[in-house]
């Protein structure tokens, strides 16, 4: 691995609420505490879950992710990664209550300042926002925003509704407004079943129909013409897989064809929007082998497209194989360098 990859995807582990009690105004200090609430987790995974972490990340008493120092030497010493961007999953986006998970999202995002990007110069981070109340969203981008080592907005894949939905351009408005890209994480306020028939009984489908929700969440920005309206707008897909990606984009044009009478304002293809605007992170990487690999790159069409990421501290490889086989070296230096840069563009400043 080159020494100063930029690594689009680690996860760091918040204890629980009592560490994040200091970041919170006295209110919701006596909320927290008086009712007793803890649990607000967006990990994904239940913790003891084996692709939760692997098992040689693991720390005896830590949280997975939890030990900046274990990331360290884990990842950014082990990879030689110059700037890893953090994408805490534990916040408030589950809360039902808007101003609550507000609160929580800030104080993630105060947090996250002192114990990470304080202590490492490598690491950037995702600004944290309560999905779940559009506006309040905006007022905290606004508010970190000011921070460059802030480089990016992080939101659930699955929220209270479709994210082309106008509900949510208050959002995309503030993110236009910083130069923010907007990750969209695998992951659930689970609202609703993450199928379209109802709850699996098992985890296993839970996990695999994530990237059902992916394409639904695609689509629904381009058929609403998020897109039209903030034509700059990136979007970055977060741990979503990266192999359902050309079958999709051949559905999608296909359909656009046939009713895109419906839908005047999208007078490109989805396809040509989804490149122009859409970034995917390779990890997980779906495939079998690097012939795959390969045909799956050249069905995507769009070498700028795929940002590195080791998903630290999931389980997504095994040993030192962060990136997918049979990928050529050019294209490797693209993935792991140039594409990262030309997605978010506060990594090109020096933050002091």
């Amino acid at each position: 691995m080159a020494i100063g990859a930029i690594d689009c995807d680690i996860h760091p582990g918040v204890p629980d609420i009592k560490a994040l009690l200091p970041y919170m105004n006295e209110f919701w200090q006596e909320s927290f505490v008086a009712r007793g609430l803890d649990g607000f987790d967006m990990m994904s995974y239940p913790l003891n879950a084996p692709i939760t972490c692997r098992p040689d990340w693991r720390v005896a008493g830590e949280r997975p992710g939890g030990s900046l120092a274990a990331m360290r030497s884990q990842v950014l010493d082990r990879f030689g990664i110059g700037t890893a961007i953090c994408n805490p999953l534990t916040g408030g986006q589950v809360a039902l209550s808007e101003t609550m998970g507000a609160a929580i999202c800030s104080a993630v995002n105060d947090w996250i300042k002192q114990h990470w990007l304080d202590q490492e110069p490598r690491l950037r981070a995702s600004i944290v926002v309560p999905a779940q109340a559009p506006l309040l969203a905006a007022e905290e981008i606004d508010r970190c925003a000011g921070d460059h080592r802030f480089v990016q907005i992080l939101m659930p894949v699955a929220c209270e509704m479709m994210l082309g939905r106008s509900y949510y351009w208050p959002v995309y408005e503030a993110a236009v407004r910083h130069n923010l890209p907007i990750g969209i994480h695998a992951g659930s306020m689970y609202r609703y079943a993450p199928t379209s028939t109802g709850w699996p009984s098992h985890y296993m489908h839970d996990y695999v129909a994530q990237s059902q929700t992916f394409e639904d969440q695609l689509l629904s920005l381009i058929s609403n013409g998020v897109f039209n309206k903030f034509p700059t707008l990136r979007i970055v897909l977060l741990e979503s897989g990266v192999s359902w990606l050309p079958a999709f984009l051949w559905r999608a044009i296909k359909t656009w064809r046939g009713v895109r009478a419906e839908v005047p304002w999208v007078n490109r293809s989805p396809a040509e929007i989804i490149r122009a605007n859409v970034r995917l992170t390779i990890q997980p990487f779906d495939a079998p082998d690097g012939a795959t690999v390969q045909r799956l790159v050249e069905q995507i069409d769009a070498d700028d497209m795929l940002l590195f990421a080791s998903d630290y501290p999931h389980w997504q490889f095994e040993g030192d194989a962060i990136m997918p086989p049979g990928l050529p070296d050019d294209l490797q230096r693209r993935i792991r360098i140039d594409n990262p840069l030309q997605t978010y563009p506060r990594l090109k400043e020096t933050v002091p």
